[in-house]
């Protein structure tokens, strides 16, 4: 079954709406620590977006609803690793100089 444009359009918006809802809820103390968590929901981004590239056809307005999907969710997943890498970093000990 093909979806329409307009209904992959609106599924798209209303995930951005979710989205902002869901980050704008969360405090600052813990946004840092749910960015590692939150790369799966970034990987389910990626893959919407590569299944709405795939179905496109010749559908330009899709291939570009696709195109900013793949490209803003491996922005998300690559910052929220990022993230979390430093995030680690604070909890390793620090290593004294080697002082013979």
């Amino acid at each position: 079954m093909e979806m329409s444009t307009l209904a992959m359009t609106y599924i798209f918006i209303l995930a951005i709406l979710a989205g902002i809802e869901v980050i704008g809820r969360v405090p600052t103390v813990l946004h840092t620590p749910l960015m590692s968590g939150a790369n799966a929901i970034h990987g389910i981004v990626l893959v919407g977006g590569i299944y709405i590239l795939g179905t496109a056809g010749g559908d330009v307005t899709l291939k570009i609803i696709g195109f900013a999907a793949v490209v803003l969710g491996t922005l998300n997943v690559v910052g929220g690793f990022v993230v979390t890498d430093r995030m680690l970093e604070m909890f390793k000990a620090k290593k004294k100089a080697d002082t013979k």
